[in-house]
């Protein structure tokens, strides 16, 4: 029997134009560097892969939206490091403000 570790992060999106094209290329940039963890985002009843640009444009995320990642996989270390780095991401208003 094997399980992963799993962890849930809820950010909000602070930046005046939403989750766009550039916001979610960044995201999906630093979740392609942690290899072995696999990243959900979910709005409401709406789950898409963090690993998806179209994805997470189709979430319409607007400024004050809540999105919760759900990430697997990966070791615990891992996975704190990809918080802290989506975390820095989003409280910097994705470097648009």
């Amino acid at each position: 029997m094997t399980f992963s570790i799993q962890s849930r992060q809820k950010f909000c999106v602070k930046n005046r134009l939403g989750l766009h094209a550039t916001p979610a290329a960044m995201i999906v940039r630093i979740i392609g560097k942690y290899r072995g963890i696999d990243v959900w985002v979910r709005r409401f009843n709406e789950q898409v892969n963090g690993k998806s640009i179209m994805g997470l444009i189709m979430l319409e995320a607007r400024c004050g939206a809540e999105l919760l990642f759900i990430i697997e996989g990966g070791s615990v270390v891992e996975q704190r490091s990809l918080i802290r780095e989506l975390s820095d991401l989003f409280e910097k208003k994705f470097f648009e403000e």
